[in-house]
């Protein structure tokens, strides 16, 4: 096994990239995204349109046996290109080991936290790697709408869909042709508590949006305020508004809505979307509500995304919204688990009428080369096999922080708590899933004016100038 880790990164900086970063918008308004005419979030998949497999399965005995259909190979090696750094990508790498010694295929993983740019100019340059690891759908969906992405095979195709449900196969399809499986997932549709002092005080995780701010005024009358928030992110700060934002939109208007708005059928600042933020407001910029443990509303502002939830700890502030990957924030020394010092809810729906709204996040798997070994590492990733291998890793290891959407996973081999309620919520047969909208947007809006106006709507300025400025920038 080949390894290169272009860059070393904590959890932390890897987690906020998955939502702040400069690269976000990806393919922007043509990129493929559900509602836009380029890929569709029903999953379905016409098989033949899928080329044929390449991959001639070996017969192999003892523990070599179950990979026998992927093959046998002499001096093959298939490079890797991610996002994905150490500590994480050596837990990849580990994952592979038994899939490389008995097909004898080499994995060469490359990670790089420069992804999303440096991709492109390899693409260009005529030095793509076998398979790229994509951080959003959208930046894959632009690779296969310019012709570079090889189509999934039928066999690959069919292995997906064995594994994932029709939301997370839809991102993968562009045109009418499958192009890549999902590998891991995150979810956004977090909220972060303490037990401890929830059961201090008699308090009960909410299962509504209602109880929720029910629960909301109760701690407000006990003399609490429970809500904790911070957006300062550095030159991305204000994502973790678009956050709220993008959880609002799901639970209120649906999935449908949802990707009108961001694909731009709908006006950033229609009346929806206007809603919505006054909504988010109801809870941000209620004095009642927050900043615990920090300061005023304004203060949200000038918090670090990193430190906000931390006054959950003490019990100065009770509830924190956040993803899973904000675990890697909380301070050594406190217990994350049900009954510990500190978890996590699913942040409840306001109806029954869209099922279990999830925004969440993951990576595609896409090959810019079709040779049978690579082939077969797809195969290999979009297994529940390799998932269960994954889960190992991090289980031996002791590491939090990986969840997937892969139905067929052990969920007994996924031992941290966060990420075994991250993997219940992400396969769910009744969960809704929809990608972080501002990281399907063009990046000068998602990553853009969307984060800018929303932090300028916090200190002061109305929901219309800030949803009417947004709206002005979308490119024309």
């Amino acid at each position: 096994m080949a390894l290169t880790a272009s860059v070393l990164v904590a959890g932390t900086a890897a987690a906020c990239s998955s939502s702040g970063d400069s690269g976000g918008g990806g393919g922007g308004p043509t990129g493929g995204n559900p509602g836009n005419g380029g890929s569709s979030s029903s999953g379905g998949i016409d098989m033949s349109k899928q080329p044929d497999t390449k991959v001639k399965a070996a017969t192999m005995s003892g523990d070599c046996a179950p990979y026998g259909v992927y093959g046998k190979y002499n001096g093959a090696k298939v490079t890797v290109y991610t996002s994905i750094t150490d500590p994480e990508l050596s837990l990849h790498v580990s994952s592979v080991k038994d899939f490389e010694r008995c097909t004898g295929i080499d994995v060469q993983y490359t990670g790089d936290k420069e992804f999303e740019t440096a991709i492109k100019t390899k693409v260009q340059g005529g030095n793509a790697p076998d398979i790229a690891i994509f951080p959003q759908p959208a930046l894959m969906q632009t690779f296969a709408t310019a012709g570079k992405l090889k189509p999934a095979t039928k066999q690959l195709a069919e292995e997906a869909q064995k594994n994932w449900t029709k939301s997370w196969i839809g991102y993968g399809t562009v045109g009418g042709y499958y192009f890549a499986a999902p590998l891991g997932g995150n979810v956004k549709s977090l909220v972060w508590y303490s037990p401890k002092y929830f059961a201090k005080w008699g308090y009960q995780v909410p299962k509504t949006w209602d109880d929720m701010i029910k629960l909301s005024d109760k701690m407000a009358a006990d003399g609490h305020k429970p809500w904790c928030v911070g957006i300062e992110s550095g030159t991305a700060t204000g994502w973790p508004l678009t956050d709220w934002m993008e959880e609002v939109m799901l639970r209120k208007y649906g999935p449908n809505v949802y990707d009108q708005w961001l694909t731009h059928q709908i006006p950033f600042n229609d009346p929806k979307v206007q809603d919505v933020l006054n909504t988010v407001g109801s809870i941000v910029k209620n004095p009642k509500y927050v900043n615990a443990g920090i300061g005023d509303v304004k203060s949200i502002a000038t918090t670090a995304f990193a430190k906000a939830g931390l006054p959950v700890e003490t019990g100065k502030c009770m509830l924190h919204a956040q993803a899973n990957f904000y675990a890697a924030n909380w301070d050594k020394g406190y217990t994350v688990s049900p009954t510990g010092d500190l978890f996590a809810f699913y942040e409840p729906p306001m109806g029954t009428k869209f099922g279990k709204p999830v925004e969440g996040g993951g990576e595609f798997v896409g090959a810019f080369t079709d040779r049978p070994e690579v082939e077969a590492f797809q195969q290999y990733l979009a297994s529940s096999a390799w998932a269960d291998s994954k889960a190992k890793q991090n289980s031996l290891t002791h590491t939090s922080g990986w969840a997937t959407a892969n139905m067929n996973v052990d969920k007994s081999l996924i031992k941290d708590p966060v990420d075994a309620l991250s993997t219940t919520i992400l396969t769910d047969p009744n969960a809704t899933v929809r990608f972080d909208a501002s990281d399907l947007m063009p990046a000068s809006v998602g990553s853009g004016t969307f984060w800018t106006q929303v932090t300028q709507w916090i200190l002061g300025q109305s929901t219309k100038d800030a949803l009417d400025k947004v709206e002005a920038s979308w490119p024309k």
